[in-house]
């Protein structure tokens, strides 16, 4: 019995005619984990960097860029525009309780504010409960 065609003997190694797969098809990805771990390696973060670094912050880094684009595909939207824009950015993560606080000490460039009016400077209702008779400001 011989061996498969394009297999080496004992089944061990690549094939002979197969393609190279990515790393970041392999783990499922869309960032690149190959240049995330050239990245790592460059950056003298350690001595050595491990198989499985690269491939857990190419997924870390992905799931955030997908959670902002959602939310600021979402504030889009809302404005009804087509395209994202950093203010849309900015009001995503200013609106999201754990986004913005970690980007808390981020500039987002042409981001703007979010929208807050201090409660103590809007009109006062006049007629506040339903037995107001004359002036709602005076009380005995």
């Amino acid at each position: 019995m011989s061996p498969p065609e394009g297999s080496t003997k004992g089944g061990r190694g690549k094939p002979k005619s197969s393609k190279a797969v990515s790393r970041s098809h392999k783990a499922g990805l869309q960032f690149p984990v190959g240049r995330i771990a050239r990245f790592l390696k460059a950056g003298k973060y350690a001595e050595r960097v491990g198989a499985g670094a690269p491939v857990y912050l190419s997924a870390v880094l992905e799931y955030l860029a997908a959670e902002v684009l959602e939310l600021a595909g979402n504030a889009a939207r809302d404005n009804k525009k087509n395209r994202i824009v950093p203010r849309h950015i900015q009001l995503a993560v200013r609106n999201d309780e754990e986004l913005s606080k970690l980007l808390g000490s981020v500039t987002i460039a042409n981001g703007g504010v979010l929208p807050n009016i201090h409660q103590t400077l809007l009109p006062s209702k006049a007629g506040k409960s339903k037995g107001d008779i004359g002036s709602a400001s005076q009380e005995f």
